[in-house]
């Protein structure tokens, strides 16, 4: 008898189980009371509210690139006629040159060295590499990356100021700085 009562007990915990493992079925909740329908407006009723794009909630952003940021606060160094080397004024600009490039370490800039129009081509070419060089040199001093910076001379062949006259040659002997992408 004992072993009728293990079994039994054991089928009634099996059902037990199954009955647990199907749970009630779920009864469906039905609304009480009923929404009420928006009131219909006639065109005198209506308010109008202009519609606004996504485009024109915000102003487009444009962020000066920074080769072009870069570009306007890098200044031209002067030179004296027939003359290389820096002075007080060309070093303070160069001085401020190197800081924005130290700010900026991503920036590369070319040094062209130029002439005014006096002596010869090939003179001019060589005193317009000289200039670029001596700039180039006080950057590297300063702590810029070699790498970061090349010359070139064009002499006296791309003039800032076309005139003939000493105000045009001092705006002529210069090094002038061209940011590379």
């Amino acid at each position: 008898m004992t072993r009728k009562r293990v079994l039994f007990s054991v089928l009634a915990l099996l059902l037990v189980a199954l009955l647990f493992s199907f749970g009630c079925a779920k009864k469906k909740v039905t609304p009480t009371k009923e929404l009420p329908t928006p009131p219909v407006r006639t065109p005198a009723e209506e308010v109008t509210e202009p519609v606004v794009q996504p485009e024109e909630l915000l102003e487009p952003v444009q962020e000066e690139p920074i080769e072009e940021r870069v570009a306007a606060q890098i200044q031209d160094v002067f030179f004296a006629f027939d003359d290389y080397s820096l002075t007080e004024e060309g070093r303070n600009t160069l001085a401020q040159n190197a800081k924005v490039l130290a700010d900026n370490p991503t920036v590369k800039v070319v040094i062209e060295g130029h002439c005014d129009e006096r002596g010869t081509v090939e003179y001019n070419l060589a005193l317009g590499e000289k200039r670029a060089m001596s700039v180039k040199n006080y950057l590297v001093n300063y702590g810029l990356d070699p790498a970061r910076t090349s010359i070139i001379s064009y002499g006296k062949e791309r003039p800032f100021d076309p005139g003939h006259s000493e105000q045009a040659w001092a705006k002529n002997r210069r090094a002038h700085f061209v940011i590379r992408k």
